[in-house]
């Protein structure tokens, strides 16, 4: 988006506000249908937990997405924003039993990656489509809070516990039609990705009757100038002529899934906040904003690094900052970064800010959470209005202890 439009956004609904460019989600859409254009039968899952704004949801169904779940509330959402269930898979970790058994009576495909949980599950239903979630013990992904194929991982069922698990599906007669794998997030070495997909190949053989195979997602988005990133056409070429010629030797054609959520959505999205004030310590100049992590966490919670852009003085001369919020702990967005030169009531601009960001937002230090708006057709529509200090007090008991 051009820095005129953001200030123009950011003017008419205020700020902090979260904004996202329509156009580069549908643009990453298409990046990933055109690297796997030689698979037959290629089903993109939207990650749900990346942003889940209902008008989001929309606009990924009108790509003709599906949408990746992770609680029966985020399948309720898909369900309401117009998707089929048979578009929807919920892949939950550490639930109970009984919001699996709830979803499944909504017709969602099942994945489980729990062989406890698996077992009491294809007892009960034993005709009900099941996915299995494997984890393949591979390494992968940025920050540790994002790389869940390691052999410690809550995710998945080991590779080590297949005989296990066969015993299961044997004893329960369950119907299991897929099988998965998400090694992390910010996977840049696509051969770790392709090592990791041999050994879901290798397991599917197990499975008779296998619908689809889903290799999760993870791909690294680029965060500033000349960073590095997945590189998807050369992974759609390789994996695309693998993932062929293990249908042949399977005996069928069978569906590849992916569940893109940061891929998507991720660079769409712009965090405009506004200078409140600029003070200088003895080796520090730092710029104060109208936030916190209580609305944008990623920096402190991931380490993750996002470009930031003084989008009301863009030809200024760069000067060093830290830029820290108004939270009462440590809320440092950068440390001594260089931005073009800030004053009082600027309005800075994060960049990357679609995935994780308004999703993980929260009222720490009874803050207000801020609007959202969709850029779509060079219009700014309001997705999401700004909270007021009605919905700080809601669902809020008040008690009175004059009685």
């Amino acid at each position: 988006m051009k820095t005129q439009e953001l200030l123009s956004i950011s003017k008419e609904f205020g700020s902090p506000i979260y904004i996202y460019d329509a156009k580069k989600i549908e643009n990453q859409y298409n990046k990933l249908i055109n690297a796997f254009s030689n698979i037959p039968n290629l089903r993109i899952h939207y990650a749900v937990k990346a942003l889940s704004n209902i008008s989001i949801l929309k606009f990924m169904k009108h790509l003709g997405s599906g949408i990746d779940t992770v609680s029966i509330q985020e399948v309720k959402l898909g369900i309401l924003a117009g998707f089929e269930p048979d578009k929807i898979i919920f892949t939950p970790n550490g639930v109970s039993i009984d919001e699996i058994e709830a979803v499944s009576k909504l017709g969602v495909q099942i994945n489980i990656d729990n062989l406890s949980v698996l077992e009491q599950f294809g007892t009960k239903n034993p005709r009900t489509p099941v996915c299995i979630r494997i984890n393949p013990h591979i390494n992968a992904g940025g920050n540790s809070n994002i790389s869940v194929g390691h052999i410690d991982s809550k995710f998945g069922i080991s590779i080590h516990q297949i005989p296990l698990l066969l015993r299961i599906i044997k004893n329960t007669k369950m119907n299991v039609n897929g099988i998965h794998m998400h090694t992390g997030s910010d996977i840049l070495d696509i051969e770790v990705f392709l090592y990791a997909s041999e050994i879901l190949f290798e397991n599917a053989m197990n499975f008779k009757n296998l619908e689809f195979i889903d290799f999760g997602s993870g791909f690294k988005v680029p965060y500033k100038k000349d960073d590095v990133e997945t590189n998807i056409e050369e992974l759609g070429k390789k994996l695309s002529i693998r993932f062929n010629e293990f249908c042949k030797l399977y005996g069928k054609e069978v569906d590849l899934v992916f569940e893109p959520g940061k891929f998507l959505v991720s660079e769409s999205g712009y965090f405009v906040t506004s200078v409140n004030s600029v003070k200088q310590t003895t080796s520090t100049v730092f710029a104060q904003i109208n936030s916190g992590f209580n609305h944008f966490i990623r920096p402190m919670f991931y380490n993750s690094y996002h470009d930031i852009k003084n989008i009301s003085n863009p030809k200024g001369k760069k000067r060093f900052y830290s830029v820290v919020g108004y939270i009462c702990e440590t809320d440092t967005f950068a440390n001594n970064r260089e931005i073009e030169e800030i004053s009082e009531g600027d309005l800075l601009a994060f960049k990357n800010a679609g995935a994780y960001s308004f999703a993980m937002s929260n009222n720490y230090n009874s803050r207000l959470k801020p609007a959202e708006v969709l850029w779509y057709k060079n219009k700014a529509l309001l997705i999401r209005h700004k909270e007021d200090f009605k919905d700080i007090l809601n669902k809020q008991i008040e008690l009175d202890f004059n009685l």
